[in-house]
Parts: C-alpha cells; structure tokens; sequence
C-alpha cells in the first residue's frame, strides 16, 4: 500500500526479483495517484487507487480477490482499518525508532525534523505490525543509524532510508516464514 514515491516499493520490487524475498506482490493499493502507483503499472498485476479511509470489510473483500498473504505499507500515509482475518498480517516501517517521534502526523520530514529537535544521538527505522493506531503495533525489528552534529532533516532522512533498504526486506523475510494461520473470518 503506497501513497507517495514509491521509493520503498521499488526496494521491495526487486527484492523479489532477485529473490532475496521469497514472494510476488500481486497487488499495490494506493490511496492516491502518485509515483508509486506508476511504478507498480506494467510491474505487478493489480493496482487500485483507493482514496480516504478503506473500511475493514472492503480492504478484506480486495485482499481476499487477490490472494494476499501478507500486507506491506510503502509510505501509506493513511490509518489503516485492520481486518480480523489479517490481524499480524499487516506490516509497516517507520522512520524513526518507536516508541520516540511516531503517532498522527508523524511522517516524512517532520519526524526527522523532530529527531533533530529532541538532541537524540540516534535515530534509524522500525519494523513493526500495524494495529489501529498509528505506529503502536508490535516491533519486528529496529535498525539504528547515528545522527550527526552536522545533520539536517535531509541528510538524515538519507542515512535513515539507507537503513530501511536493509531493514524492510529483512522483516518482510522473517514475517513470510512466521504468518499466522489464515482465518476464515
């Protein structure tokens, strides 16, 4: 799912090209035109552009059509409604080691803006499962990368990104090999 750039979609792309993740994403869902959704054209089966919030039963139906094991947020920048039958199915990076600098807002530049505002000596992104809030959900796994006295917001945004290259495909990996048995919810 994707809502901007699709940086981190193109990472995941070929990742399974490659095979370094053993799977296909079969559906890209975007909450609005953008980048990603152009990137995922021509390169994955399905792509639907879902504006506003996606109520529960309608995410399942769509997940459901197109066989999805495992959900992935790219840079979704919308409250995801969590069906039961996907519960530890869901997974999202964030860029900024939770539980610091997450929640409503907090995406993009503004959490590095805020890592920086706060003195902190490191920063870096987190794995984790998504819940019905934002960024509470159970961590996976957290990368670390040292913020500098020189940083700026786009400096470390750089060396964060850097990072979720390695991390997300790492937590995507280990995700695949521990799903939760499918319910018929």
């Amino acid at each position: 799912m994707v809502s901007g750039s699709g940086r981190t979609l193109e990472n995941i792309l070929a990742r399974c090209d490659s095979g370094d993740i053993p799977a296909r994403v079969a559906l890209v869902i975007a909450s609005q035109e953008c980048r990603g959704a152009e990137i995922a054209r021509g390169r994955v089966p399905a792509v639907l552009v879902m504006p506003g919030e996606i109520p529960a039963p309608t995410l399942l139906d769509v997940l459901r059509g197109h066989d999805i094991d495992l959900v992935i947020l790219a840079g979704y920048l919308r409250l995801v409604r969590i069906p039961d039958a996907f519960r530890g199915r869901v997974l999202n990076i964030h860029p900024a080691l939770l539980p610091l600098h997450g929640g409503t807002g907090m995406h993009g530049r503004r959490v590095h803006e805020a890592v920086l505002a706060s003195g902190d000596r490191q920063s870096g992104c987190t794995v984790h499962f998504c819940d019905d809030t934002y960024d509470t959900g159970k961590i996976i796994l957290q990368h670390a990368c040292p913020v500098q006295p020189d940083d700026t917001p786009d400096t470390l945004a750089a060396r964060v990104f850097q990072a979720e290259l390695q991390a997300y495909p790492r937590a995507i990996r280990w995700a695949l090999g521990n799903l939760p048995a499918r319910s018929s919810v």
